[in-house]
This record gives C-alpha cells, structure tokens and sequence, in this order.
C-alpha cells in the first residue's frame, strides 16, 4: 500500500514537474545593467489570459451600462468602451513587462519627452473624446436637437464620440468638435421639450389705440400657422420709444429650425392686418428747427 501511495505522488510531482518546467521555460533572455529581463512561456500566457478576462469584464459593464439605451446610443457606447479597452491593454502592457523585469519607471522617464508632445499634439483630441463620454452619460444632447453655437442654429443628425453634425437652416452640415459642449456655452432649444417661445416686435404710432393694437397683433398670432393656440400668444407693451410704441408679441412654436419662416409670415399678416385699419408703422424721425441768428453789424 505504500508502495503504491509512494509511485502515484511521484508521477503528480513529474506532471507537475513538467507543467512548471513548461511555465518557466525562457522564450526570451535580455541582460541590462538594471537586472535581467526574462519573458516566460507562463509570464506570456498570463499576459493572454489578462486580456481575454479584461476583455470579457469590460463587455460584461458596457452590456449592463447599455441595455436600456436606444439602438443609436447603444453604438455610441461601443465606441466609448472601444477606448476603455485600449487603455486597460496598455496597462496591462506595462504590467507585463514590469512582471518581466523591465524598469517601468525608468522607460517612462526616457520617455517623458515623447509623451509630452504626443499629448500636446492630441490635446484637442482627447478633449472631444472626453466632451463624447461627457455628453452620452449626462445625456445633455441627442439626434434631433435644436441647437445653437457660435450663433448658428442647426438640428443634431448625429453624435459620434469626437464630432457632433448639425444640419442648420441654410441646409449646410457644420461639424462640431464635442469639447465645445463642455467648454462654451451652447443653447440647446429642445432640452426640456420640443416647443419654445419666440417674439416678433412691433413699432406702433404713439397716439394709437393701444387696446386696438394688442387685440389685432393677438388675431394675427392666432391665425398664423405653426403658432400653438396653447400656451396662448400675449402681447406686451414693452417700451415708450421717441417716435413710437413698442410692442411684443409672444408665443410659441413646435419646430425652432423654421423659426425664421414663421416670424416672416407673421410680420406680413401684422402689416397687412394694420394697413387694413389704418395703423402706420412708425419709423424713426427728428425734427430740425433753423433759428436765424440777428447779426449785429447788418444795418
């Protein structure tokens, strides 16, 4: 019984033996002044195995983060967790040739200089990137959007995770790097609901109705298309001017990207609407007075 006990441990110390032998095994052998650089078969498959389970954790979280999101968020994502992985590789990278005995700290003070310019060169870069992630977890914009930046109005077609594309109303694209949605200010038209308010502003002669004036500029906000009858249209008597009465008529509007069309047909109807009852839109005037000046000299 012995016998047998003793012959079955030496052959699980020889398989083992051998597998450890295998793990051990040097593919590669450097000599340097800071100690030896080793890499192992045992050290390499771990290096494998480190990035197929980082690779399996970091599509496990982006699936959960993912799920419920729509189908064009949901690519947006995988961009997002594209990058993550690459970073998570040259980490791992590093850690692989740290368990190898390369001086890490060493290698990256050589290479201080070099990652300087590299980040200074993609600086901008990184910041769109950043401006993406920022913008897909705040969900601060999506596709159909009405929005304004560097006083251009444009509807969102599409969020990527360095650019965003606008359509604006002169139906040209502009390309909008995204670290502007977190570094200026930008109005987003939409962000709470679809309709926003808006105003025409109307000059009245000063001695007119009043009373008149705000129940014809309330009939033409109501008869106009793409005005929403709720909210209803005011009007607001806005200022005393030097040769008129200021006006404004407010009311709101589903679509913001036909904004100026609406306005224009507006300020028709109004002027049209005026002539009919005799109102005159006033415009700017002075009055200049000549004095003659007596001259003592003239006889």
């Amino acid at each position: 019984m012995q016998e047998g006990t003793g012959l079955k441990k030496v052959i699980e110390q020889g398989i083992w033996g051998n597998i450890k032998e295998f793990l051990n095994y040097e593919l590669l052998y450097i000599g340097s002044e800071t100690g030896p650089v080793i890499f192992t078969v045992g050290l390499v498959l771990s290096f494998i195995l480190a990035i197929i389970v980082a690779n399996l954790i970091i599509r496990g979280i982006r699936h959960l983060v993912s799920k419920n999101m729509p189908q064009g968020d949901k690519l947006k994502m995988v961009s997002v967790f594209g990058f993550v992985k690459y970073f998570v590789y040259v980490i791992l990278f590093l850690l692989f040739l740290s368990a190898a005995g390369v001086n890490i700290i060493l290698l990256l003070t050589a290479s201080a200089a070099l990652f300087v310019g590299l980040g200074l060169a993609l600086r901008e870069l990184f910041q769109d990137i950043i401006g993406g992630i920022a913008i897909l977890i705040d969900q601060s914009l999506h596709v159909g959007d009405i929005i304004e930046v560097d006083n251009k109005v444009g509807r969102v077609i599409e969020v990527r995770l360095r650019t965003t594309r606008a359509l604006t109303r002169d139906d040209k694209i502009i390309v909008i790097p995204n670290h502007k949605f977190i570094s200026d200010v930008v109005y987003n038209y939409t962000q709470n609901h679809n309709s926003t308010r808006e105003f025409v502003q109307v000059r009245a002669p000063i001695k007119c109705d009043t009373q008149q004036v705000k129940d014809l500029l309330l009939k033409c906000a109501r008869e106009q298309k793409g005005i929403l009858s709720s909210p209803e249209p005011f009007v607001l008597f806005e200022e005393f001017a030097d040769s008129a009465l200021l006006f404004g008529i407010y009311f709101y509007i589903e679509d913001s990207f036909v904004d100026p069309k609406i306005k224009s047909e507006l300020r028709f109807k109004i002027d049209t609407t005026f002539k009919q009852h005799n109102i005159t839109i006033p415009f700017p005037q002075r009055d200049i007075h000549f004095f003659e000046k007596s001259n003592p000299l003239k006889p």
